[in-house]
């Protein structure tokens, strides 16, 4: 949406992990190598480890954007808390195997055979498991068994175990150690720091044409470390709508406070609306918050294309979900954007017919005791 606005070829703030957008903070070219240490040894589990939104699958797939597919046959396996025989199935089905109807026993004949055939080939064999951490413990012995299998004196499988912090907690227990024994790498991912959470804004911007604007004030930089705590996923949230909303009000420059009213709707979205300490829906509302949502309501009833319509349910949906107090504050603050809204939407609609005229005014009353005389 505001894509064109700005000027840039593509959405610089996409949740999906994408490999293009690769930053290679200090935590995160760490993580790189130890990958690129594991790959050259061709054997064993390599985990890595880090919170939710770190970019730990970034990382997975622009290491394997670096590797000959022809010398390399990957599999990706995302568990959601699958047990073993399951896990046997999926693996199988990652590198294409057929598995319906057929007992263990054979599937893992046909997964060893599979993997021969690899080797043979002079290619080796990658599995990626995702959300490791919702694997059960009968699970990740199913995948320690999977890395015995060899031919002559070398491994036919080696895996990638990535996952959120709890992981590391199952690879504790006592019964991991024949694990562990296996892994031949392990990192784990933190947040960034302040001056890299301003690279990476920076970075990305600049992956899809960005030449300096919009223009993020240095206090901006610091609000938008302070709202994501350095999380690239939370970054991403961050500045995908803090874009958006400057698009909405023809906005240019962002400041600090842009971005702390921006951190405030979304902290109120996602935390406010599930607190049971949330107050309770006002009553009627004030005239000034009632005018605008009367005025999207009649521009709905026009005939709209579909980009306007979908705005207008938009900012009727978040005007209706925030609290009382909050959202007078923000449609005082935000009196521009609405205006600028409600004028795009109709600009939209196609024109419609004028108003009747109103009834011609009736005469003035005769004062009393006193006849009116026609001139």
């Amino acid at each position: 949406m505001y894509e064109s606005f700005y000027g840039f070829s593509g959405k610089p703030f996409q949740l999906n992990p994408d490999p293009a957008f690769y930053f290679g903070s200090r935590q995160h070219r760490r993580a790189m190598a130890y990958l690129e240490y594991g790959l050259h040894q061709n054997e064993g589990f390599i985990v890595v480890t880090g919170d939710v939104g770190a970019g730990k699958t970034t990382i997975v797939r622009s290491l394997l954007d670096k590797l000959d597919p022809g010398h390399v046959v990957a599999g990706n396996l995302v568990s959601t808390q699958i047990d073993a025989d399951d896990t046997l199935r999926l693996v199988a089905s990652s590198f294409g195997l057929r598995t319906k109807d057929i007992e263990k026993s054979d599937l893992l004949l046909s997964l060893e055979a599979f993997l021969v055939s690899v080797s043979q080939q002079g290619k080796r064999a990658l599995l990626i498991v995702d959300e490791a951490q919702n694997l059960t413990p009968r699970a990740v012995e199913e995948l320690r068994m999977l890395s015995n299998f060899q031919l002559e004196t070398h491994a036919l499988l080696q895996s990638f175990l990535v996952g959120q912090p709890e992981f590391r907690r199952t690879m504790q227990s006592p019964q991991m150690l024949q694990l562990r024994q296996r892994v031949i790498a392990a990192c784990h991912i933190g947040p960034l720091d302040a001056d890299e959470t301003r690279g990476y804004i920076e970075h990305r911007l600049k992956c899809v044409g960005w030449k300096g604007e919009p223009k993020f004030q240095p206090g901006a930089y610091e609000g938008i470390y302070k709202a994501s705590l350095g999380i690239p996923r939370r970054i991403n949230a961050v500045c995908d709508r803090i874009l958006l909303s400057g698009y909405l009000a023809g906005q240019r420059e962002f400041s600090r406070e842009d971005v702390d009213m921006v951190a405030r709707e979304m902290h109120d979205e996602t935390v406010d609306a599930e607190s049971p300490d949330a107050p309770p829906p006002a009553a009627p509302e004030p005239a000034k918050a009632v005018a605008p949502r009367r005025a999207v309501a009649e521009a709905g009833r026009l005939q709209l294309d579909a980009k306007s319509a979908d705005e207008a349910t938009r900012l009727l949906a978040k005007m209706q979900s925030d609290p009382l107090d909050e959202r007078m504050t923000r449609l005082e603050r935000r009196a521009d954007t609405i205006v600028a809204l409600l004028q795009q939407l109709l600009d939209a609609v196609r024109p419609v017919s004028p108003p009747a005229s109103p009834p011609p005014a009736a005469a003035p009353p005769t004062p009393t005791g006193k006849k009116q005389v026609k001139p």
